[in-house]
Parts: C-alpha cells; sequence; structure tokens
C-alpha cells in the first residue's frame, strides 16, 4: 500500500469512530522520518485509546502492523508508526498544546479529512 493510500485509510478509521478534526499533513519536503503525518483528536482519554486501538486493529486486518506505538495507555497523545506514515490522536488539550499542524504547514500540505459522499 502507498503512504498516501494508508494515510487516507488511517483517516478513514478514525473518522468510523467519530475523531474529530483529522488532518493529513505531507511532510515528505520537511523530513526524512516520514511522509505523512494523520493527526485527529478524540473527546476523552477513553476515546483516544479507542480510536488508536481501532486504527492498529483495522490495519492489522490488511496485514499492516505499526513498528511502535507510544502514549496509547494514557490517553492524551497516542502514536502508531507505520514507518512512512505516522497517526497521531490527541485528547483536545494536547491537541491545543502541540499544535502540529502549525508546526508542519508549509501552506499546501495540510488536507482536513472529509467522509467521501
Amino acid at each position: 500500500m502507498e503512504s498516501k493510500e494508508l494515510a487516507y485509510k488511517a483517516a478513514a478509521v478514525l473518522s468510523s469512530k467519530k475523531a474529530q478534526d483529522i488532518v493529513i499533513l505531507d511532510v515528505s519536503e520537511q523530513t526524512v522520518v516520514c511522509s505523512y503525518f494523520v493527526v485527529a483528536s478524540g473527546r476523552s482519554t477513553t476515546q483516544v485509546r479507542a480510536l488508536c486501538d481501532n486504527v492498529e486493529e483495522e490495519l492489522k486486518k490488511i496485514d499492516l502492523a505499526p513498528v511502535r506505538t507510544e502514549g496509547i495507555r494514557e490517553g492524551r497523545w497516542g502514536v502508531l508508526d507505520y514507518g512512512d506514515v505516522v497517526v497521531h490522536v490527541f485528547n483536545e488539550e494536547s491537541r491545543l498544546f502541540y499544535y502540529l499542524e502549525r508546526l508542519w504547514d508549509s501552506g499546501r500540505n495540510v488536507v482536513r479529512y472529509e467522509d467521501p459522499q
């Protein structure tokens, strides 16, 4: 699966479980760490954990497992690292504090995810 396709698949999974404010950031020209960040918010620590678990579960169905995960148990900021795509799921307070979109926005690399009609 191509990196862009994986980023959109992760965003779709997050959307299906009612994640808020889903953003896909193409950071390929800004870092060698990965090509895409998928950033989303959950309303509570419980929802953040559930969103992360669901992304991991759904992507395992297509034989994709994260290289590593961080912070999911605490439920403030969960990170799922799929190599070229890194999924960040925040609670609202942490999302405002870290504001990854502002840090990585080059003016043309941010896509707000909307479910296809």
